[in-house]
């Protein structure tokens, strides 16, 4: 018969596992709402915005901080004076 000990640390185990693939999948969910983003965003500033920069930092902080293009401060680091050629 197994001991009170071991069915609290094969519980404690399965909570851990349970709470881990949950942090997993919204990681993930976050990282392609921020992509989403991004990409509305360029069609929305073209030049001005950076893109790939932006998918860059979603992959780098999984989404923690999602660009929104209607908020100034939170694109600020992604939009670029776009360069003329005379």
């Amino acid at each position: 018969m197994p001991s009170l000990s071991n069915r609290i640390m094969v519980l404690l185990i399965m909570v851990f596992a349970i709470l881990c693939f949950t942090v997993s999948a919204n990681a993930e969910r976050n990282i392609g709402v921020c992509i989403r983003n991004c990409a509305q965003c360029r069609k929305m500033f073209g030049v001005y915005f950076m893109g790939q920069k932006c998918a860059d930092f979603c992959m780098k902080y999984k989404g923690k901080l999602i660009p929104d293009c209607e908020d100034e401060y939170s694109i600020r680091p992604f939009l670029q004076v776009a360069e003329y050629d005379y």
